[in-house]
């Protein structure tokens, strides 16, 4: 996951919508789209680049391709949050749940609910 090239605003855009659809072709992505929509033609570029850069693969469908993602939508969020985290926050994960924090976007009984959490899957990997 970590080898993945980075991708373009709008290839995430379109893998947003993959996600969204599973498997699926050009038009259906394109049809998702609010008017004006872009041309089939720009949907099916970035479609060749996302199955280049190894976010997507394809098989024979009819007369054309049905494509699926090879990358879990929250490996790829995962892998964005930590990007962000490293330019942002010096790599700190505390520093971001600091700034959570201070934002009043997470408050004391939702950290300590998240604690209990984790101790308790802790629990149970140790139990297995």
């Amino acid at each position: 996951m970590n080898t993945l090239p980075k991708l373009t605003e709008k290839e995430e855009e379109v893998m947003t919508l993959i996600w969204r659809l599973g498997a699926c072709a050009p038009k259906e992505v394109q049809a998702l789209y609010d008017e004006p929509r872009p041309h089939i033609n720009t949907v099916a570029m970035a479609f060749q680049s996302l199955e280049k850069k190894g976010y997507l693969t394809h098989r024979p469908q009819g007369r054309g391709y049905l494509y699926e993602p090879l990358v879990r939508r929250e490996d790829y969020g995962t892998r964005r949050i930590s990007h962000f985290i490293d330019a942002f926050f010096g790599h700190s994960y505390m520093s971001v749940v600091s700034a959570l924090v201070r934002d009043k976007k997470v408050d004391e009984a939702e950290l300590l609910q998240f604690l209990a959490n984790l101790r308790k899957e802790k629990a149970q990997r140790e139990e297995e």
